[in-house]
């Protein structure tokens, strides 16, 4: 090159320490191109930020950690390459196979990167017109993120000289002891596979089960367990497999909620009983909380021991835990004055005791020993 060349004919530096110049050089413009790309990815991303597309700013944002680590890799791979080129030592036969495997993680690291950030520009209501549930959003993450990495372990394998035919064979063979060795594992993959395909319930559900002792609020669908929040606010970790052996109730999925209550009127007020009974129907036809498009029932029930009892069986409209509580309370108190506007009163439990007339027996009593 003139450049050394000319480093020769001026004495500034000894032929056999160019090398150190070439390397210093190498560097520098490694450098150098790393300032330029992150001032170009800056620009971009002020000009991205005036778009209404999200997908380019997911991709912007994935891309720039693996392109700056990227350029460190390729400008170092260089150096070493001089070094080894002038020193006559054997560093390229690792820092090529090095540099291969550093790319291939890195462009691996961008992809999953790519994924997640679709995955949350998906979930998210203010980039997404139609946002997706969050169990969907992470079932297709997951599988994707699986296939990116199981896609560069065998590049990097192919990459460092084996052979993926051998390995993909010694997996078909060794896939059956592995099955029988982890049948618990592979059980609560497809059990897990199972929530994802039937979806009988989603992240953020209430979920309880009659079989067992679970029940809260779903906070994450794995592949091998699914976490629970328990209302005591305990984290509960239940295998996947579970899923597939018990009932599960989704009371998060519910269409109304039910008030189902009995209430007991004295048999001293059994003749407004009607009235009652009549008014109580009409206040739950006319409240705004209650979906009179469902099964609305007023009637007397039982003759109870010391009351003589009606039930009242309707639907709010909301299915909110800690609404439906409101409108119940407010349902509830305004029938105890309905009975109170009626002169009558809720019964509780009593005993009547009839006693013989102690006066009548005594005066017979008198008259016998005369």
């Amino acid at each position: 090159m003139a450049w050394r060349q000319w480093f020769n004919d001026s004495g500034w530096l000894k032929p056999e320490y160019l090398w150190v110049l070439e390397v210093f050089v190498a560097v520098f413009l490694t450098l150098l191109a790393n300032l330029v790309l992150r001032g170009v990815f800056n620009r971009l991303e002020t000009k991205l930020k005036a778009t209404r597309n999200i997908w380019d700013d997911t991709l912007l944002e994935a891309a720039r950690r693996p392109a700056a680590i990227g350029v460190w890799v390729v400008g170092l791979a260089w150096a070493a390459s001089i070094v080894d080129a002038r020193t006559e030592t054997t560093l390229l036969a690792i820092i090529e196979p090095v540099r291969d495997v550093g790319v291939i993680l890195l462009l691996s690291w961008f992809l999953i990167r790519l994924v997640k950030g679709m995955e949350q520009a998906l979930l998210e209501p203010e980039r997404s017109e139609k946002p997706l549930d969050e169990t969907t959003a992470q079932a297709i993450g997951k599988l994707l993120r699986a296939s990116v990495i199981i896609t560069s372990v065998l590049v990097i394998l192919q990459s460092l000289g084996y052979s993926i035919s051998g390995v993909l064979a010694f997996g078909g063979i060794g896939g059956i002891a592995v099955g029988f060795a982890a049948k618990d594992l592979l059980a609560n993959f497809f059990g897990g596979l199972m929530v994802y395909l039937d979806r009988p319930f989603a992240v953020g559900d209430w979920v309880r089960s009659p079989d067992q002792e679970i029940e809260g609020t779903v906070e994450y669908i794995g592949w091998r367990q699914t976490r629970i929040r328990t209302f005591d606010k305990r984290p509960l970790y239940v295998p996947n497999a579970t899923f597939t052996n018990i009932s599960v109730e989704n009371p998060s999925r519910m269409t109304n909620r039910r008030i189902y209550e009995t209430v007991g009127v004295r048999y001293d007020d059994a003749t407004q009983l009607k009235s009652i009974i009549d008014a109580v129907r009409d206040m739950l036809r006319q409240h705004s909380a209650i979906d009179t498009s469902q099964t609305l029932i007023v009637n007397l029930n039982k003759f109870g021991p010391s009351s003589l009892d009606f039930f009242v069986y309707c639907f709010t409209r909301t299915t909110d835990w800690v609404t439906f509580h409101g409108i119940k309370e407010d349902v509830m108190l305004r029938i105890m004055q309905i009975i109170d506007d009626h002169g009558a009163e809720i019964a509780f439990p009593t005993t009547t005791v009839h006693l013989p007339d102690l006066e009548s027996g005594v005066s017979a009593e008198k008259r016998q020993s005369e």
